[in-house]
């Protein structure tokens, strides 16, 4: 696809409120409209534009109407600029927790068939206004609701389904599963408190309590004060991703225009956008691998003329610490059954032919469900041109890949990134 990525951000990713725990009341420190304008007129300065170049938006955003009580949250892009974004077209995605990476292919698609010259993709989401039980509610409405959602299946029970699979089918005793898993953990902490956007950064829990090794983690008490304890057997709460606050956004222009106009250009090179089926029901047999994420990696590279060895780094979709094994073997970087030994081995450190999630990953970046894909998408592009923001990759890399999955491996978006100039 001839369409490049010329301008993004990423804002700092936290619980943005100040909940008073005897009245439960919760004071608002930074609002949904706040994320969403900072990161569009980010993403637009760092482009070097101005809001008048913008010809269209698309907003992704999972759940405004439970989170915030807001819908129709496109028009509210126009407020980064009042002036220079009046009367241009906005849209609104949704895709679960792969829902702005849905924002940013179809502003590409925009690009890509000429419509329209600049456009501006932003992902956002506040999570943190609702208690727990809310937002257990808010994101349950992810899943098949009927036989899932409405019957207490929370997004722990349903990746947990994916982890008994995954542990069956690979013969692992639930010690060996729970050594890995927690590598995952630490490698992501490790990388999130060099992250200074991290929810999970520097001076966070992981960073004070020094929970940077495998060792660290599995010595947590199962209960009480700075405990791990179980959430939805084999996931323990460190295997769990963030309730996150944050936004993010990239600027999307025609890859000509990017070599001729723009400082610096990373191209969206290859898409891979495959759906499952929803009800993890249907896919019993199958649940110890993400099939799905392995198509839109093959359609990803195939379009971008690369392979696997070309990757430079990439940011996975670690919702849960099973899920990022998953994804790097549906990225063919381990082979099945091989990823948490990969990581257990040191792999995919920073200091790898392939980092994982340099970021700090879903589990300490943050995960404000709305706004994941366009960070994923943000952050790999600031690595590429040389402006990497946290844990840098090795070298001077060229290619990245972000692997954004809404559901239970249900939406899957796959992207290959290469840099230009």
């Amino acid at each position: 696809m001839k369409v490049s990525i010329v301008g993004a951000y990423n804002s700092k990713f936290g619980a943005f409120v100040k909940r008073d725990r005897e009245t439960g009341e919760v004071e608002d420190l930074k609002s949904f409209y706040e994320l969403l304008t900072e990161a569009g007129a980010g993403a637009i300065a760092d482009a070097g534009l101005e809001a008048k170049d913008i010809d269209a938006i698309w907003v992704g955003s999972c759940s405004p109407s439970l989170f915030v009580n807001q819908e129709h949250v496109g028009p509210l892009a126009l407020e980064i600029d009042p002036e220079g974004l009046l009367f241009k077209p906005t849209t609104r995605t949704e895709g679960a927790c792969a829902t702005s990476s849905l924002a940013i292919y179809n502003a590409a698609y925009a690009v890509a068939s000429g419509r329209f010259k600049n456009v501006l993709a932003i992902g956002v989401e506040k999570m943190n206004t609702l208690d727990t039980a809310g937002v257990t509610h808010a994101l349950s409405c992810c899943s098949y609701w009927p036989e899932e959602g409405n019957k207490g299946m929370t997004f722990p029970g349903l990746f947990a389904e994916l982890g008994k699979a995954y542990q069956e089918k690979e013969e692992l005793s639930p010690e060996q599963l729970r050594i890995m898993l927690a590598h995952v953990s630490a490698l992501n902490y490790r990388n999130g408190i060099q992250n200074p956007l991290a929810h999970f950064g520097p001076g966070s829990i992981p960073d004070i309590n020094k929970l940077t090794t495998a060792e660290a983690i599995l010595n947590l008490p199962e209960s009480g004060k700075g405990s791990n304890p179980m959430i939805a057997p084999p996931l323990r709460l460190h295997d769990c991703s963030l309730i996150t606050d944050g936004a993010a956004a990239v600027v999307l222009t025609s890859s000509d225009n990017a070599k001729a106009n723009f400082n610096h250009a990373v191209e969206l090179s290859g898409i891979g956008h495959v759906t499952d089926r929803m009800m993890l029901k249907e896919r019993i047999g199958r649940l110890h691998e993400l099939r799905a994420t392995r198509h839109a990696v093959d359609l990803a590279l195939k379009e971008a003329g690369a392979t696997v060895d070309d990757l430079d780094l990439a940011e996975v979709h670690d919702c849960f610490t099973i899920n990022q094994l998953l994804c790097v073997e549906a990225i063919g970087l381990s082979e099945s059954g091989r990823a948490g030994y990969d990581f257990m081995s040191g792999k995919y450190d920073p200091d790898s032919d392939c980092p994982i999630n340099l970021s700090g990953g879903l589990k300490s970046k943050g995960h404000p469900v709305g706004a994941t894909g366009a960070s994923m998408h943000a952050l790999v592009y600031k690595q590429l041109v040389g402006e990497p923001i946290g844990v840098a990759a090795k070298g001077n890399p060229e290619v990245g890949m972000t692997v954004n999955i809404g559901g239970s491996g249900v939406t899957n978006c796959v992207s290959v990134m290469r840099r230009l100039k």
